[in-house]
């Protein structure tokens, strides 16, 4: 008993270490320019106009992450059978989560670009090596 009380404090040391990211607030601008940088991207897929629900978003320096859920302003969902996407052919609502959107950013100057994004994806795709080791500092909990 007295070992896992004594690893309590290093394991809460080490997490509060890995975290060094902060979380932009609404009505903030970079919270407004991380979503703006992600807009064209949902609307190409998605069609216009997209607003988004924010489930989580990350920034540490030059870094930024967010998972959000798209949808028309006002709450409205978007028939997925009804997108840009479908009609090209490069979406498919029945293999999809949705419009879950995940994103990684870099800033660029004073721009925030959203370098990696996908729609829909069932999978952890951003835990990828090469992913993790460039945006640790969003990620780091995603990624082993």
């Amino acid at each position: 008993m007295r070992f896992i009380c004594a690893l309590i404090p290093l394991a809460l040391a080490t997490a509060s270490f890995a975290q060094d990211w902060q979380v932009p607030q609404p009505g903030t601008t970079v919270r407004s320019q991380l979503m703006d940088a992600l807009r064209p991207h949902a609307e190409w897929e998605l069609g216009a106009p997209v607003e988004f629900i924010v489930d989580e978003i990350r920034v540490s320096g030059a870094y930024g992450f967010a998972m959000v859920r798209a949808q028309r302003p006002g709450g409205v969902g978007i028939d997925l059978f009804d997108t840009p996407g479908f009609q090209r052919g490069t979406l498919d609502p029945e293999a999809i989560d949705h419009t879950a959107m995940q994103a990684l950013y870099r800033l660029s100057g004073e721009t925030w670009v959203a370098v990696h994004h996908a729609i829909g994806a069932t999978d952890v795709w951003f835990a990828w090596d090469p992913l993790c080791a460039e945006y640790e500092a969003v990620i780091s909990d995603f990624c082993f």
